[in-house]
């Protein structure tokens, strides 16, 4: 599937969103159960690092605004200390109806380029140790296993654990 990685506009929002939302309802993908709306997305994640995935063919989520989107990949900052201003935590959602077809991938491959040209030290990601395919996709861009965090949060009522994984940028702040 040939793709492009572009910069996430706010009126791709709507694609996004539903993209999310898809990711939400498999319940193995994040700890939230209701999506945000834009402001408060956008109010938690970095300004820059975030990327969509599109198709020419125009096969995907479309957006009345804009391209058909296929997923989504963005930063969040971990801490609002300076000392961790280069640490971002990675979040990356593919429409369900492109998955295993290289879409995460392509996002992923190129959030961890932007991250690095925006001085972003060190990339980690929360995984539940269910989503085996997110955990693959993950070490294939270079994260390794750190460690699991045993019963670390509740979601629908239920304790679980979160396989921490990260990735160290061999050139910035080397």
């Amino acid at each position: 599937m040939e793709l492009r990685i572009i910069p996430m506009l706010p009126d791709y929002w709507a694609s996004v969103r539903a993209i999310y939302a898809e990711g939400i309802a498999t319940g193995i993908a994040t700890f939230e159960t209701d999506l945000p709306d834009w402001t408060k997305w956008d109010s938690t994640h970095l300004k820059h690092c975030r990327l969509v995935a599109v198709r020419a063919d125009g096969t995907g989520v479309q957006s009345m605004a804009g391209p058909s989107i296929l997923g989504w990949a963005a930063l969040s900052p971990v801490s609002i200390r300076q000392v961790y201003r280069g640490v971002a935590e990675v979040s990356v959602y593919v429409a369900a109806n492109a998955r295993g077809r290289g879409v995460g991938k392509a996002l992923l491959e190129k959030l961890v380029a932007e991250s690095g040209a925006n001085e972003i030290w060190t990339l980690q990601a929360g995984i539940f140790p269910e989503n085996t395919v997110s955990i693959a996709l993950h070490k294939s861009c270079g994260f390794r296993e750190v460690g699991i965090r045993r019963r670390i949060g509740r979601l629908r009522g239920v304790w679980r654990d979160v396989l921490l994984l990260e990735r160290r940028s061999p050139t910035v702040g080397a």
